[in-house]
C-alpha cells in the first residue's frame, strides 16, 4: 500500500477508529489499474475526523484530504433512506461496515482493504470482479429509483472495464430508462465524458441506444472515430441538451467546419488553427504528422505574418482607414496561402499597385 494513504488509516487506526480503504481504488488495484483517488470509510464521525486532520467537514459526512497525487476522502460509516432528488433525507451513523456497503451501488465497488494490505470482501465483490460482471448491491429496482444516476454509471463501469451487466440491473435499466431524464444536464454530461474518453466508447454508446437513452438524453450521431481529445468526440454528435461551455461550442463548431470540408490544407490550417486542424484530422484519419509537416510549411501563420502594415497600404495606395483595409488583407491572405503571391514586402506592394 502507498505510504501517504498507509498513514491516513493508521492515524485513524491508533486513535480507535476501524477504517478501511473502499470502492473504486481497491478495485483498481485487484485489476492492476493505477488509481489517484481514494475512498476511506471509517468508525470516526465527521467532527473526530475534522479534529485529527485538522480539515472542514465536506457535504458527505466526511472529510477530504490532497495528499501529493492523491484525493483522499474520509466518510464516517452510515445508513441512508428516503431519497429525494438523489439525494437522502435520513442519515444515521454507525458502526458496522456491512451496513455502510449496503448503500452503496456496485458488489465490485463494495471491496475493502485495511492498512495492513488484506482484502475484505463482505458482499462478494471479488466473485463478480472475476465475472467481469457489473452488478448492483441489493434490489436494483429501489437502487435506480433512489438515484437514476446509478443507470450511467453502470453504463460507464461496463464500457471503461469492459464487463457485462448483471441480468437483473438489465432488466431494471428497461424499466426504469426514463429516469435518466430527470437527472441534471451537468450529471449526465460528467458521466458520458468519461464514457466517450476512453476508447472502448462504442461498448457504452451500443448500450445507451439500447435502453433508449440516447431519446431520453437527446443525443443522435452516426459513426465515430476515436479521438483522445473528448471534444473531438463530441463534434461527431448532435447534442442539443448538452451544457457546453462557450469555449466547447466554438471548438465543436469549427472543428465540424473542418470535417465537412473534408480537407485540411493551407486555409483552414491558417483560419482554424493546429489544435482544430488535428482534431479533425483524427476524425478524417489524416496523419497528424502529415498535418504538422503541413503546418510549418505554412507561408503565414497569422495576419501579423503578412510583410506589409496597415498604414503602408494606406500611404501606399493613398486611401482613408476603413472596412477597406481588412478586405484587402483578406485579399493577401488567399494570395500568400494559395502561393499566387508570395510574401515579401516589395512583391505585395507591386501586386497592391496592380490592383489599385
Amino acid at each position: 500500500m502507498n505510504k501517504l494513504i498507509k498513514s491516513v488509516l493508521t492515524k485513524l487506526e491508533e486513535n480507535g477508529y476501524k477504517s478501511y480503504l473502499v470502492g473504486g481504488y481497491v478495485r483498481d488495484y485487484l485489476l492492476g489499474i493505477k488509481s489517484y483517488d481514494v475512498d476511506i470509510c471509517t468508525e470516526a464521525l465527521p467532527k473526530e475526523i475534522h479534529f485529527l486532520f485538522n480539515i472542514c467537514t465536506n457535504n458527505y459526512g466526511g472529510a477530504n484530504l490532497k495528499i501529493d497525487k492523491y484525493n483522499i476522502d474520509i466518510t464516517t460509516f452510515r445508513s441512508e433512506s428516503n431519497y429525494k432528488n438523489r439525494k437522502p433525507t435520513e442519515v444515521k451513523y454507525i458502526g458496522s461496515l456491512k451496513q455502510d456497503l449496503l448503500r452503496r451501488d456496485f458488489t465490485i465497488n463494495s471491496i475493502c482493504m485495511d492498512k495492513e494490505g488484506n482484502i475484505i470482501d463482505l458482499l462478494n465483490g471479488i466473485e463478480d470482479l472475476n465475472k467481469c460482471h457489473i452488478k448492483m448491491i441489493g434490489d436494483p429496482y429501489i437502487k435506480l429509483k433512489e438515484d437514476p444516476l446509478r443507470i450511467l454509471r453502470a453504463i460507464r463501469f461496463a464500457t471503461v472495464l469492459d464487463f457485462d451487466l448483471d441480468n437483473e440491473l438489465l432488466d431494471a435499466i428497461k424499466c426504469n430508462y426514463k429516469l435518466v431524464g430527470e437527472l441534471s444536464k451537468e450529471r449526465i454530461k460528467a458521466e458520458l465524458d468519461r464514457i466517450l474518453i476512453n476508447k472502448n466508447f462504442q461498448k457504452g454508446l451500443n448500450l445507451l441506444k439500447k435502453f433508449k437513452l440516447t431519446e431520453v438524453i437527446g443525443l443522435d450521431y452516426q459513426d465515430i472515430n476515436y479521438t483522445k481529445d473528448l471534444i473531438g468526440m463530441w463534434a461527431q454528435i448532435k447534442a442539443n441538451d448538452i451544457p457546453f461551455t462557450n469555449n466547447e461550442k466554438s471548438n465543436i463548431i469549427n472543428i465540424t467546419e473542418v470535417i465537412n470540408k473534408k480537407v485540411i490544407d493551407y486555409k483552414t490550417l491558417y483560419k482554424y488553427g493546429l489544435y482544430i486542424n488535428l482534431i479533425a484530422g483524427m476524425i478524417l484519419n489524416i496523419n497528424p504528422k502529415k498535418i504538422n509537416r503541413l503546418y510549418k510549411k505554412m507561408p503565414i501563420k497569422d495576419r501579423k505574418d503578412i510583410d506589409i502594415k496597415g498604414n503602408d497600404i494606406i500611404n501606399l495606395l493613398n486611401i482613408e482607414p476603413s472596412k477597406l483595409i481588412n478586405t484587402i488583407y483578406e485579399d493577401l491572405e488567399n494570395k500568400i496561402l494559395s502561393g499566387k503571391l508570395k510574401n515579401e514586402k516589395e512583391k505585395i506592394k507591386e501586386y497592391l499597385l496592380q490592383r489599385k
